[in-house]
């Protein structure tokens, strides 16, 4: 099967080729470095000829709103027409757990944008929902620094590994669309202040994590729900402490 995969020489994208090529398929890494390029639309018609499926795990360059916005509108709309010209029959997209309840963020609004593209769009989809992976946890920090201290909201998140995500993406992408969204997470549930506080404790920082219940993520109110998943996920297999000890190696 021929599998492209738009951001495919990425974080996600480069794991998620090799995996398809591993399986046997001919999995096509599709980025600018590549020569495809979704905004401009160079390359796009080319690299989906003969291709049955799409997986695209791209992200925008910039987290700020209007920027997020153009990215995702633009690539979204070249991509979808590209495909429908080209005869694919799967489109699979990775989007974020609680993308319609954070919409008090610019980049979530982009991302809402996004999905309803893909929805609308002749071509048959399958999206899926991903909690946080666990290197973001950098970000939350940096974010919740304050004059020496880590000011957090104490809402659950339940990040998750980026194989796991992996191995739901593939799946996916060899299976029939389902014209609907799945979730994916991590196997535990854990309040963001702890997720700091365990992540510093690993790199010995000594700054304090402070948890604030209506302290703000990136701009947006949580609840336990906002950034958890509903009951049907697909949970992965690899806890925090795991990739704690994985990525900061004890001395």
């Amino acid at each position: 099967m021929k599998i492209v995969v738009i951001g495919g020489t990425g974080h996600i994208g480069s794991r998620l080729v090799t995996t398809l090529q591993r399986q046997g398929h001919e999995a096509i890494p599709a980025a600018p470095d590549t020569g495809v390029n979704t905004i401009t639309g160079e390359g796009l018609a080319e690299v989906l000829v003969g291709a049955q499926v799409v997986v695209d795990v791209a992200n925008s360059p910039s987290f700020e709103d209007a920027p997020a916005m153009d990215f995702f509108r633009t690539a979204g709309q070249n991509l979808l027409a590209a495909e429908h010209a080209a005869g694919v029959g799967h489109h699979v997209a990775l989007s974020v757990v609680g993308t319609e309840r954070l919409q008090a963020s610019g980049y979530f609004r982009a991302k809402l944008v996004q999905e309803e593209l893909i929805k609308a769009s002749p071509v048959p989809y399958t999206i899926l929902h991903s909690t946080q992976f666990f290197p973001f946890v950098d970000g939350i920090v940096k974010s919740g620094a304050v004059d020496g201290q880590i000011r957090l909201p104490t809402a659950l998140a339940q990040p998750v590994h980026a194989d796991d995500v992996v191995a739901v993406l593939g799946d996916l992408a060899v299976k029939a669309p389902v014209n609907g969204t799945i979730e994916v997470a991590g196997p535990e549930a854990i309040p963001i202040n702890r997720f700091a506080e365990e992540y510093l404790s690993a790199k010995d920082d000594p700054r304090p994590v402070i948890g604030d219940p209506d302290a703000l993520y990136f701009g947006a109110a949580l609840d336990d729900r906002t950034l958890t998943p509903g009951p049907n996920a697909r949970l992965g297999t690899i806890r925090f402490e795991d990739w704690l000890r994985e990525f900061i190696p004890a001395d």
